[in-house]
């Protein structure tokens, strides 16, 4: 699985990214966590606003930080649609 964070680099980019990690440590999960600060990268998912998580190519979030909880759930939801 890859996970990609999308952002500058702001403050919520970064929470995101902790985040992101959080839950996939908690999951034991593995995965490649991808960091994508230019802009062409970020709006070549279609991102509007800035965090964006893209799992395994797809956009699952953008526009604000879910909980780890949430981000958890983008996670599996993201592995059922893959396997």
């Amino acid at each position: 699985m890859t996970v990609k964070v999308l952002g500058p680099g702001c403050m919520n980019c970064r929470t995101l990214e902790k985040r992101t990690h959080e839950a996939l440590e908690q999951m034991h999960a593995e995965a490649a966590v991808e960091k994508v600060t230019d802009l062409e990268g970020i709006a070549s998912y279609g991102v509007m606003r800035t965090p964006g998580l893209v799992i395994d190519e797809k956009l699952v979030w953008q526009g604000g930080v879910p909980t780890v909880q949430k981000i958890k759930e983008l996670i599996t939801a993201g592995m059922k649609a893959t396997s």
